[in-house]
């Protein structure tokens, strides 16, 4: 198991199999949920027949088997009723099936009752179909001083917010994720403060960007020989099929030679041992903060 030194820096890693670091590939957001809670779709349309659960799902499923990798896959809860079926497929696939909320909601900005009553919605409709989720990441990616205390009470197992440095806080295993490892990131307007915090450019690279910056994170990790969280989107998948087909092919090749372990958040969650407190970010995707993160919990 690897063995973390201060600051989450892995002191003799001990991957499985020998390799010199973990990568998780992640996958976030199904159906209408996040537009239902931007504001972009009517309340009142019916639900069911989404794009990216009827053209971007088998896309993205069909990506992992060509590589032969698993990921973990963040869905809203409110997917537990209106794609049963399409959860079933991914669970199937030998994917991993976590929690992103209800409906998409900014999780740092729910109050103590809104967070509880949340999580307890998403995790009942998973359980109601057989899905009942070892992780949970919250979107926009902030905890609140609660989230680790609620978890733990539900035998939530691990949570992926936004930071930099894998470790264990009340009882939870915390992997996080970077924010220029998120497709997204690279994207959408609404990242364009962001990215100017992170680097100086508010500038989208689109998909050649995703494809620089997630190499970059496989090349880091290696170096560090820690554990790495990639994070692609559903919906984003057409446009950054190329890129992403590259990132896959190369996590593949590593892992066939011995270098790195891909596994799912839940497996590592089952392998690894990290001694060292969780690195986390202040930064949301709409309000960057340029203070370091002292622990799991960010200010409100």
């Amino acid at each position: 198991m690897p063995q973390r030194g201060p600051g989450g820096v892995t002191a003799a890693p001990t991957w499985p199999g020998g390799a010199r670091a973990a990568v998780s590939i992640t996958v976030d957001n199904l159906g209408e949920a996040a537009e239902l809670q931007l504001g972009l779709r009517d309340a009142d349309a019916p639900l069911g027949g989404h794009y990216s659960v009827t053209t971007a799902l088998p896309i993205v499923l069909g990506l992992l088997a060509a590589a032969d990798l698993r990921a973990t896959f963040f869905v809203e809860g409110i997917n537990a009723e209106t794609y049963p079926d399409a959860l079933a497929d991914i669970d199937a696939a030998g994917h991993e099936v976590a929690f992103h909320a209800w409906c998409h909601e900014e999780w740092g900005a729910l109050g103590a009752e809104e967070e509880a009553a949340n999580l307890d919605r998403g995790l009942a409709a998973l359980d109601a179909i057989g899905l009942r989720p070892d992780g949970f990441r919250p979107p926009g990616g902030l905890l609140t001083p609660r989230t680790l205390d609620l978890l733990a009470e539900r035998g939530v197992r691990y949570v992926s917010p936004a930071g930099s440095a894998p470790g264990v806080e009340r009882g939870v295993t915390v992997l996080p994720f970077a924010w220029p490892a998120v497709d997204a990131f690279h994207v959408l307007p609404a990242f364009a403060a962001l990215r100017e915090h992170v680097t100086g450019d508010p500038a989208a690279g689109g998909a050649e960007a995703t494809r620089a910056a997630l190499h970059r994170a496989i090349d880091d990790v290696l170096a560090t020989q820690g554990h790495a969280v990639l994070v692609l989107h559903n919906w984003l998948i057409e446009s950054e099929l190329d890129a992403v087909r590259d990132v896959l092919a190369r996590v593949g090749e590593l892992r066939a030679a011995g270098e790195l372990w891909a596994a799912t958040c839940r497996e590592v969650v089952a392998e690894a041992a990290f001694s060292a407190p969780p690195r986390l970010d202040r930064t949301s995707w709409t309000a960057p903060d340029p203070r370091p993160a002292p622990g799991p919990d960010p200010p409100r």
